[in-house]
């Protein structure tokens, strides 16, 4: 059976979405690769450099060679550049973004893109409009940052962490057609943002039942 493989830039990720596949579909053999100097470094350029890309290409060839046939990776910042990578090396790699983002931009036209990481923002807009694009839709993209939720992160604080985004995204969220929580860390905010009027969505679970879909295809496509 095909083997799906995550990777990370948060250890905290690798439980987050360990319990969805063991939910949704607990036979798929997956697994973890966590390199938390990735987005460090992400963040300290402003963006993906050259070197980032081929230290990112390292671990996505790692996988590749554990006999992962589709690499998911979960960090926003690097989505773009990892699958990039993946078109180079011909190894199926998919940013754990683009489902929301898809379901996005079908939500209505006045998105609300709230990050925690400044890093994020440039390739979840740049993504949200090239889906929006290809769909021949309009979007009206504003941002919202959440600097200081990411201390309470850092930390360790995922309680703190995810009420700090909800009390922000409560605030701010009312006047757009859909709020996007740009990293998958956020996702845990969206159950405390009972109060808000419009869809709020994160990558984890739209993410994984994307790739899930993937897997079988390529089940169905094994002789």
């Amino acid at each position: 059976m095909p083997h799906l493989a995550f990777l990370h830039t948060a250890p905290s990720n690798e439980a987050l979405f360990a319990s969805i596949v063991a939910d949704l579909a607990p036979q798929i053999p997956i697994a973890h690769r966590n390199n938390e100097a990735l987005l460090a470094e992400a963040m300290t350029a402003g963006g993906v450099t050259e070197a980032l890309s081929k230290k990112l290409q390292g671990e996505i060839e790692a996988l590749r060679d554990q006999g992962a046939a589709l690499i998911v990776c979960t960090c926003s910042t690097l989505g773009e550049a990892a699958e990039a990578v993946g078109q180079v090396l011909t190894v199926p790699v998919m940013r754990i973004d683009r489902p929301m983002a898809e379901a996005a931009v079908r939500a209505g036209p006045n998105i609300l893109v709230a990050a925690c990481v400044k890093s994020t923002i440039a390739p979840t807009t740049d993504l949200l409009r090239q889906v929006a694009k290809e769909a021949s839709r309009r979007a009206s993209i504003e941002t919202l940052l959440i600097e200081e939720a990411w201390a309470f992160f850092e930390d360790g604080d995922l309680e703190r962490y995810a009420h700090c985004i909800a009390q922000h995204v409560q605030k701010h969220g009312a006047h757009h057609n859909v709020v996007v929580l740009a990293q998958a860390s956020m996702a845990a905010a969206a159950d405390l943002c009972n109060g808000l009027q419009v869809p709020l969505l994160s990558s984890p679970i739209l993410g994984v039942r994307a790739a899930l879909a993937r897997i079988d295809a390529l089940v169905d496509q094994s002789p």
